[in-house]
């Protein structure tokens, strides 16, 4: 893979898609399906998977959920609507032009943490994949995994836009100043994440906003 002079990493949930109406409306459709009770218990299992595993795995917990009572007919349908959610119609506003803006100014790759069956499935579905070209990358944590993304996508300057300022501070202690953080403050772990963390290189209130920006973060203005 010949050497980048910009990369620019994108994370999904919550940065390019509508993540928190996702889930709303799955909690809907558990509720509608299974009860309130049994809404809360499959929501249970799915934070016990998750601090095993490390990622959200919705599949993972209907399987797992299952095993309470193998022959409900209800639970067809909660797969029905995972598998055939219209991911394309939750993406933010512009999020598919904000790839092809950036894709004339450096090398746009999806950076993402989850499974390997339905978060694939979300970013193929919504379009997302094709946008970058296949370009996805796909981690259980990916602050931990950056010198795979280098190996692979190996560049002089990494723009990583994400809503988790968690992460991005964890991005820039090992980057440093080979590193551009921007933060889209879109859903609720913009708002809860913030405090306590340095402030990152670029605050967007939507990830739209990148398209008034030529050159983009981290890109300077002889370039592109």
């Amino acid at each position: 893979m010949p050497r980048e002079q910009t990369v620019f990493l994108l994370d999904v949930d919550n940065t390019l898609l509508d993540n928190d109406r996702i889930i709303a409306e799955l909690r809907e459709c558990l509720t509608r399906e299974l009860g309130e009770a049994r809404q809360q218990r499959y929501w249970a299992i799915f934070e016990e998977y998750r601090a095993q595993l490390g990622y959200a795995d919705y599949l993972g917990t209907l399987q797992r959920f299952r095993l309470e009572d193998p022959g409900d007919p209800h639970l067809v349908a909660i797969s029905a609507f995972l598998l055939d959610y219209p991911f394309a119609e939750r993406l933010f506003p512009d999020a598919l032009a904000v790839i092809a803006h950036l894709d004339s100014w450096g090398t746009t790759v999806v950076l993402t943490d989850g499974d390997v069956v339905f978060q694939p499935l979300k970013i193929s579905r919504a379009g997302i994949s094709a946008a970058v070209q296949g370009r996805v990358l796909i981690y259980v944590h990916k602050e931990q995994s950056l010198e795979d993304v280098e190996r692979r996508y190996p560049a002089d300057h990494y723009v990583v836009v994400d809503d988790k300022v968690r992460l991005l501070t964890a991005i820039q202690q090992v980057w440093g100043e080979r590193v551009t953080t921007v933060f889209p403050r879109q859903g609720h772990y913009a708002r809860e994440e913030i405090t306590g963390y340095p402030s990152p290189d670029v605050t967007l209130e939507r990830i739209g906003e990148l398209l008034h920006q030529s050159p983009p973060p981290g890109v300077s203005s002889s370039s592109g």
